[in-house]
């Protein structure tokens, strides 16, 4: 990290100096700022190869071990699929949201050991330095999801090029908005313990309340409401309306509903990305103001 921190040990005054006496480098700045958080991430994901393996084994032992114990007590009728084609974009969104989460995690370890700080000294905008952990966070959930993608066959979904085009587009749509709203939560937190508590009461129930375990319409009025407010149940709905659009064959029942209608997809992925975009506005102005 000695793009970020090797520029900016002199006074906030000096490297303002220095900015002033090179005009048109800021934006440069800022990018090698962003490219060195998202370098960090890929370095972090290419060297933690245990952790990121047991990460990744979590949802497949929940795709092959309670989907095939499942599948025979669902009726596909009452699906439109095999239990297992079901669950499978549930497990991408499970995928893509556990690497997604922890990096609200990491905001709050850097503060605490003092890396934060020394990041805070570079002489690039603090907007900035959100943006690149949202950027790596975003990019290591989508890799991870990929890896899970290399399953689609097991489940009877094809390997048509489109089809896991869109379902990667899916998933980075997913990975920005959860890591937004994970460093939106964490902005504010100083203990890490407080974070994982939080995420205990939350993330499990917009899980089960996403649609990627059974069908929404099951539900009773109120939790079907509070599904429709679930980012989750967006992200779910997405992929499983990708590989219905390029898989008429695989399509599954009718996930989310506006007053019994079900939303276009374009709209669905449009407000996936609004509250990804909302969320990282209102974290950078909270990550404005002084430490």
């Amino acid at each position: 990290m000695t793009t970020l921190t090797g520029t900016g040990t002199g006074t906030g005054a000096g490297a303002g100096a220095a900015t002033t006496a090179r005009p048109g480098t800021g934006l440069r700045h800022e990018l090698r700022a962003v490219h060195a958080l998202v370098h960090r991430d890929l370095l972090r994901l290419a060297c933690q190869r245990v952790p990121t393996a047991l990460m990744l084994l979590h949802p497949v032992l929940y795709l092959f071990i309670l989907g095939g114990g499942l599948a025979a007590l669902i009726p596909a009728a009452s699906l439109g699929v095999g239990y297992r084609t079901y669950l499978f974009p549930g497990m991408l969104m499970m995928t893509v949201q556990t690497p997604a989460i922890m990096v609200g995690i990491r905001l709050i370890t850097d503060r605490q050991s003092g890396y934060l700080r020394e990041l805070l000294m570079a002489p690039v905008g603090r907007a900035t330095l959100l943006l690149g952990s949202c950027a790596g966070g975003t990019l290591v959930a989508t890799v991870q999801g990929a890896v899970l993608l290399l399953l689609a066959g097991t489940v009877g979904i094809p390997y048509d090029p489109v089809l896991l085009a869109l379902l990667l587009g899916g998933m980075v749509l997913a990975s920005f908005a959860i890591t937004a709203l994970s460093l939106a939560l964490a902005v504010g937190l100083r203990a890490p313990e407080t974070f994982h508590t939080l995420l205990g009461l939350v993330m499990m129930p917009l899980l089960f309340l996403s649609g990627g375990f059974f069908p929404l319409t099951s539900l009773p009025g109120w939790a079907q409401a509070l599904a429709a407010a679930n980012p989750l149940a967006y992200g779910v709905d997405v992929l499983r309306r990708s590989i219905a659009l390029r898989a008429p064959e695989q399509a599954a029942a009718d996930g989310l509903a506006w007053a019994g209608h079900q939303p276009p997809l374009l709209l669905e992925a449009g407000l996936l990305l609004a509250v990804g975009v909302t969320a990282l506005l209102w974290a950078a102005r909270r990550f404005g103001r002084p430490e």
